[in-house]
């Protein structure tokens, strides 16, 4: 066996080479396909970019790089990943309407999921486990924003509440996402929550979750 004992570079010379995940890009592709994602989103833009190719390339960079929209936007404009997911070059501000595009049309969005869930995967179980945190908030344009108790101890800045479901383990798959005033306490946000998933929840899942 033998052993590295110095460096066999003195200079690392900078290309214009670049690498990107596409074993997470071949899954989400995949994923995207056999839920029939394309039928959830495709009705919300008819015009422009396609905004399932938009949402992939999005989903893509959130599962690697994950920093801002606008680092996304870098990110996903360039050459290699256009042509990956069959873009043409785009403006920043065309990803900020994809997400408000989305966000407007969440509560239906969130049901064709569950639904293309359901479908599509026969679930041994549907025990649910619910969760709400805080987000802050860095800046004023969100209606939402409010002060409130803040998990991340800036009492100083607003935020909204999350609430999260998941089907329990060993399943753990996320089925349902809400959000709220940033005021608003966990016992009032219980029920935007579990309204959202409560059809989905077989007879003992429903029962454990009232007592």
């Amino acid at each position: 066996m033998s052993y590295q004992t110095k460096l066999r570079t003195y200079e690392l010379i900078p290309n214009e080479n670049i690498c990107f995940p596409i074993g997470t890009i071949l899954a989400i592709k995949n994923k995207y396909e056999k839920l029939d994602f394309s039928g959830v989103f495709e009705k919300y833009k008819k015009k422009g970019k396609d905004i399932n190719f938009l949402i992939q390339g999005l989903l893509s960079y959130k599962l690697t790089e994950n920093l801002s929209i606008s680092k996304a936007s870098e990110w996903i404009n360039r050459g290699e990943v256009l042509e990956t997911f069959d873009l043409e070059n785009f403006e920043e501000r065309t990803l900020f309407r994809t997400l408000e595009t989305i966000g407007k049309n969440r509560e239906e969005i969130i049901a064709d999921i569950q639904d293309r869930l359901f479908q599509t995967y026969n679930f041994e179980h549907t025990d649910v486990n619910l969760d709400w945190t805080s987000l802050v908030l860095y800046g004023d344009k969100s209606k939402l924003g409010k002060y409130g108790y803040s998990r991340a101890h800036r009492p100083d800045k607003k935020q909204i509440t999350v609430g999260i479901s998941e089907l329990a383990g060993p399943i753990n798959i996320p089925i349902g996402i809400t959000v709220n005033k940033g005021n608003l306490n966990d016992m009032k946000h219980f029920a935007d929550t579990y309204q959202q998933i409560n059809d989905r929840l077989k007879s003992r899942a429903r029962k454990a979750l009232r007592k």
